[in-house]
């Protein structure tokens, strides 16, 4: 694939690149102090997060009775990502990082703990939940993009895979953890005491971000002030068919492939007749998969497409084999191959679209990135829905797995002929190997003299 730069062709899916993919350390990002400072403040916070989510939601339901009150909070946390989230990556390509994610950690926190104190003394009303989650959903316009490029200065390009892959692991871990928590704290003290926690929580990634040393920072050219800028970077993504595509693909994956509340609950409940502990179960072993899938990938060394369409592809089977599962347990196991490559196509496309960027392009592309992957599902959701009500959750299943394979086909075979390569199928081993290659130059006849 491309350097930094972005070179204009795109990466070979199998080709052989300089950038050929090597074994690494799991944790080998964790060496460097300033990453291990970051990691550790994100568990903390992360864990905060999803406790916040819990209990917010939570409390919406409990206020109003409502499940379309609660899906108003989920749409005006995302709701400004959607509209202003290009114009933050424009502004986090201008700023430095480090001072950017002190703003944006402290705004976080400020909202956390206002909406404590107004729930632990009883004066929450419903609009205030939704005047909190819209300001949660402004600050990640730029710490989105801000968190996901200054991971490049924290650890350089050589270890940048296996950062990612630790982030997401991170992520991960919280998932299981945050809510468990929150649900236990819910119960027994009220959510109020919930939101105190994450607001809290936020001390500590505070700290860490003060305790980097910035000599270590691997240096990174910013984007002077300027007229355009987001043309410009708009124009820069739609030019390098690396980025386009991979953007395109997660685009498609993620409105029609990630809908899984849709999709779970209308198993546990339509399919099986087996209730809230079945959704549960499901999105339990699905986090299990996905934190698998997240250290998997740091054993990586370089991101690389092929990667990518082969976990995509794979992705997409797998919903469709799920929808067609006859039993409960079935489905269930089936739940955790979904979670791994699920992550893979996560990982592997933030990963090679960071490769791939000029650091001093990196905030509005991942800005992009961010925006699309995040929207995604809010835009799908209705339609998935739909399709789901109208002719059952096997269909609805089966049509977003069938939409994710085939988005990663067509999009495989268009970087494939982008880079002049073409498909090998043959025996390695005594195995079947499918696989693109170089095309082969033909050489010229020309007629004796």
């Amino acid at each position: 694939m491309s350097t930094g730069s972005g070179a204009a062709s795109a990466p070979a899916p199998d080709g052989h690149d300089p950038d050929a993919p090597r074994r690494t350390s799991m944790f080998a990002s964790l060496k460097v102090r300033n990453y291990r400072l970051f990691f550790l403040g994100q568990v903390v916070s992360n864990i905060g997060t999803w406790m916040q989510r819990i209990a917010q939601d939570w409390l919406v339901l409990s206020l109003t009775g409502s499940s379309a009150a609660v899906g108003i909070t989920t749409a005006l946390q995302f709701l400004p990502m959607l509209l202003f989230g290009l114009y933050g990556g424009v502004l986090v390509d201008r700023w430095r990082k480090r001072p950017t994610l002190l703003g944006t950690q402290s705004a976080m926190a400020v909202t956390a703990l206002a909406l404590a104190v107004l729930t632990l003394t009883g004066h929450v009303q419903v609009w205030h939940v939704y005047v909190a989650a819209f300001a949660m959903g402004l600050a990640t316009v730029l710490d989105n993009p801000a968190r996901q490029s200054f991971v490049a200065e924290l650890v350089g390009r050589d270890q940048l895979q296996n950062a990612v892959s630790l982030n997401s692991a991170n992520f991960q871990s919280a998932r299981l953890v945050g809510p468990a928590v929150a649900g236990l704290m819910i119960t027994g003290v009220g959510t109020g005491w919930a939101f105190l926690a994450n607001g809290l929580s936020f001390v500590a990634p505070l700290s860490c971000l003060l305790l980097m040393r910035a000599r270590d920072l691997h240096a990174v050219r910013r984007s002077p002030r300027g007229k355009g800028q987001l043309r410009e970077g708009l124009r820069y993504v739609a030019g390098r068919p690396e980025l386009i595509w991979t953007i395109t693909l997660v685009g498609f994956i993620g409105t029609f492939g990630f809908n899984f509340p849709v999709f779970l609950s209308a198993f546990a409940d339509d399919v099986f007749d087996a209730g809230a502990g079945a959704y549960s179960l499901f999105n339990t072993l699905m986090a299990v998969g996905s934190l698998a899938g997240a250290l998997l990938a740091a054993r990586r060394g370089t991101a690389r497409l092929r990667v990518l369409i082969a976990a995509a592809l794979a992705f997409g089977a797998l919903e469709i084999v799920s929808a067609a599962a006859p039993a409960l347990w079935l489905f269930a196991l089936l739940m955790v191959p979904i979670g791994v490559f699920s992550m893979t196509v996560n990982v592997t496309a933030n990963t090679s679209i960071q490769m791939s960027t000029d650091p001093a392009m990196r905030g509005r592309v991942m800005a992009l990135y961010m925006m699309v992957f995040l929207g995604g599902s809010p835009v799908g959701a209705p339609i998935v829905g739909w399709v789901t009500d109208t002719y059952g959750a096997r269909a609805g299943f089966a049509s977003g797995g069938a939409v994710a394979a085939t988005a990663a086909l067509v999009i495989g075979l268009i970087l494939a002929r982008v880079g002049n390569l073409r498909l090998s199928v043959g025996w390695h081993r005594g195995h079947p190997q499918v696989r693109f290659v170089p095309r082969e130059r033909r050489e010229a006849l020309t007629p004796a003299a």
